[in-house]
C-alpha cells in the first residue's frame, strides 16, 4: 500500500502523458480557436515546426554565431569511420568527445566517447544521421526558458535551473550497484544502468570519486534540478534578448548552456550553447523545485498561453500553421525515427 499511494503522489516521476493528459482540453481548446491543429509551428518561424518535435540540431547551430557552441560537425552512418576520424582530426576536436543524434531528444543515443574504439562501437550501432562535439569542460549546466512576444522589446525569463545529470559518488567500500540501488532516482533505473555500465557493475568506487551514469542532464535521465529563479534579474534577460533577436524570429523555447558560474553567464562570458529547444521545449523547472502537480500545471498553461499568443501574432504576419496533413506526415515520420533510435540505445548498451 505505502508503494502504492507512494507512486501516486510522486507526479513527477509519471509518464509524460498521463501528466499532461487533465490539461489535454486547454491545448485542445487553442486548436479549436486558431482553427488549426498545428497552431504552434508559427512560433518559431526559423525552426522546422516550430521546434515542437523533429527539428535538425543543424538547422540551429547555423542561426548561432560558430564562438556561441562547441565545435560540431555531421556524420551519416553510412560514412566509413576512417573518414569520421580524419574529420575529427581536421576540426581539432580531442578525447573524450560527445556523439548525439541530429533530430533527437529525451537524452536517447547520446554519449561521452572517451576513445576511438568507443566511437567504432558508436558509429557501427547508430541508425540515424548524428553530430560529433568537442566536450564542454565548464563546470555547471544551465537551463533557461525564454519567452519575448515579437512586439515587445524585451522578453522574460521563465525558469532558470541548474542541471546536475545522474551520478554516485564512491566511499571505498559499496560497489557500483549498491550505490546506485541507494541513489533515489538511480535505483528506479536498475536495468537501463546496468546495461550501460555492465563493465564497472561489481567494482567498488574509491571514496570521493563521482562515477557519471549520465552525461545527458534531462529529467527523464535521472538528472536532478536546482532551482535557480532567485538569480533571474535584468542582466540575465538582457543576455537572452540578445541571443534570441541574434538567432532572429526565435520567440519561445529553452536553452541548455554549459558555464563557469551563474556570474561569468550574465556578463556574457565563459559559457557555450549545447542546443536550444523551441515550442517543444517542456518549462521543466517545475520539477525536483518543489512545486505540487497543480502549480505545475499552472505553469505549463502561463506557457501554452503565450506559445497561442505569439503564434496567432505571427500567423497574422502570414507565417501561416502547417497544413493538416503536412504536419501528420512529419510527425509520423519523427515518431518512428524516434522509436528506431529508442532501440538503438538499449542494443547499443
Amino acid at each position: 500500500m505505502k508503494k502504492i499511494i507512494h507512486t501516486i503522489t510522486n507526479w513527477e516521476a509519471w509518464p509524460f502523458k498521463l501528466i499532461y493528459a487533465p490539461i489535454t482540453p486547454v491545448w485542445l481548446w487553442y486548436i479549436i480557436r486558431s482553427g488549426a491543429v498545428w497552431f504552434f509551428t508559427p512560433s518559431n518561424p526559423k525552426l522546422t515546426f516550430g521546434g515542437m518535435e523533429g527539428e535538425p540540431k543543424k538547422e540551429m547551430y547555423d542561426l548561432l554565431p560558430k564562438d556561441w557552441y562547441p565545435t560540431t560537425f555531421n556524420v551519416k552512418p553510412s560514412q566509413k569511420i576512417e573518414e569520421v576520424i580524419t574529420q575529427i582530426e581536421q576540426h581539432g576536436i580531442e578525447y573524450p568527445l560527445i556523439v548525439k543524434p541530429e533530430v533527437g531528444g529525451q537524452g536517447v543515443l547520446f554519449r561521452k566517447i572517451d576513445h576511438v574504439d568507443e566511437l567504432k562501437h558508436y558509429h557501427s550501432k547508430v541508425p540515424v544521421e548524428y553530430i560529433v562535439q568537442r566536450m564542454v569542460t565548464y563546470p555547471m549546466e544551465v537551463s533557461v526558458f525564454y519567452i519575448r512576444h515579437p512586439l515587445a522589446e524585451k522578453g522574460t525569463v521563465t525558469g532558470f535551473l541548474h542541471k546536475i545529470p545522474l551520478q554516485v559518488t564512491g566511499d571505498g567500500k559499496l560497489t557500483l550497484e549498491e550505490l546506485i540501488m541507494l541513489h533515489p532516482k538511480g535505483g528506479k533505473r536498475l536495468d537501463e544502468l546496468k546495461n550501460k555500465h555492465a563493465d564497472n557493475w561489481n567494482k567498488i568506487i574509491p571514496t570521493g570519486e563521482t562515477y557519471m551514469l549520465s552525461y545527458a542532464a534531462n529529467h527523464n535521465r535521472g538528472a536532478h534540478f536546482v532551482d535557480l529563479k532567485d538569480q533571474i534579474d535584468d542582466r540575465l534577460v538582457a543576455l537572452f534578448d540578445g541571443l534570441s533577436k541574434s538567432i532572429n524570429d526565435f520567440y519561445y523555447g529553452r536553452y541548455d548552456i554549459m558555464c563557469n558560474s551563474v556570474e561569468d553567464l550574465k556578463q556574457g562570458k565563459n559559457f557555450s550553447i549545447l542546443e536550444y529547444n523551441g515550442c517543444g521545449a517542456e518549462p521543466n523547472h517545475f520539477y525536483d523545485t518543489g512545486y505540487s502537480l497543480w502549480g505545475a500545471y499552472r505553469e505549463i498553461l502561463r506557457h501554452w498561453k503565450s506559445l497561442y499568443q505569439i503564434s496567432k501574432y505571427n500567423a497574422s504576419l502570414g507565417i501561416k500553421p502547417w497544413p493538416l496533413m503536412k504536419g501528420r506526415r512529419f510527425l509520423r515520420n519523427a515518431q518512428q525515427m524516434m522509436e528506431k533510435m529508442k532501440a538503438a540505445d538499449t542494443d547499443m548498451g
